[in-house]
């Protein structure tokens, strides 16, 4: 009869007990560099709101949209909204943001010179061949006064936009992650900063020109606009926003990366 009592009681404590809380895996696709290393300062946080975040790295900027598109992780967070409107918009993808993360200001690097003035006439830029980085990388050279572009290009002009181009520079678009690459080859190139500062360059001080922290250009967390609306989403971007992972960026980056939020 004592023991039937202990075991009526053990069942009735454990019905009183809140079910454990379970965690949540949720596979975030970043590029290498700042992206990847914030997603490992989000972790922690964020497992206390039962998220387990695994990061997964992605070498370009094409791969990590289709990866989300069709379901193979959760989330995405490498890119500024001009670029993920282009995507949406020739690639269809059902793809939404749901916070701002951080800003890095695009700049010109070179191995040749210490000063942009220092570029003589007929030298080769090479910049982003990718609609949107390529034109972020031309509207950065006409606010330096480098060159003119067509008036009303928008966001996304190309090389055939520039109408005034005083030092004859010529221009060779191709892949961002492959621009820290080309520095040996051309005078200058327009270089990404999470690609920059993954080659070993410092935006701060080895740029020779840098693009004002205005604009469009504030990079995102994406995710499915099926899920936009999900608790687990909530949970991430409270996670990203904190002030923990605010003063990651400022530590770590040196001003480099600017928290956007």
């Amino acid at each position: 009869m004592l023991k039937a009592l202990r075991l009526a009681a053990l069942v009735t404590l454990a019905a009183a007990l809140p079910a454990a809380a379970q965690t949540q895996t949720v596979r975030i696709g970043a590029t290498p560099g700042p992206h990847a290393q914030i997603l490992e300062a989000v972790k922690p946080i964020a497992a206390k709101k039962g998220l387990d975040i695994k990061v997964v790295e992605f070498s370009d900027y094409v791969v990590p949209n289709a990866a989300l598109a069709a379901g193979e992780i959760e989330a995405n967070s490498f890119q500024h909204g001009p670029y993920l409107d282009n995507q949406k918009a020739d690639r269809g993808y059902k793809i939404e943001p749901v916070a701002r993360t951080v800003n890095f200001p695009i700049g010109v690097y070179s191995k040749k010179h210490k000063s942009f003035d220092q570029v003589g006439a007929g030298s080769t830029l090479a910049i982003p061949n990718d609609p949107t980085n390529g034109g972020r990388a031309l509207l950065l050279l006409q606010d330096k006064g480098v060159l003119k572009l067509r008036p009303d290009v928008g966001l996304k002009p190309t090389v055939a936009d520039i109408v005034e181009n005083p030092r004859r520079l010529k221009f060779v678009e191709i892949d961002a992650a492959q621009a820290p690459r080309v520095l040996d080859d051309v005078a200058a190139a327009v270089v990404n900063t999470n690609y920059a500062t993954q080659a070993g360059l410092n935006p701060v001080r080895d740029a020779i020109l840098r693009e004002d922290p205005k604009g469009p250009y504030v990079n995102l967390i994406a995710v499915r606009a099926e899920d936009k609306d999900k608790p687990w989403v909530k949970a991430l971007v409270g996670s990203y926003h904190s002030p923990e992972v605010k003063a990651f960026v400022e530590e770590t980056f040196g001003g480099a990366v600017l928290a956007g939020w």
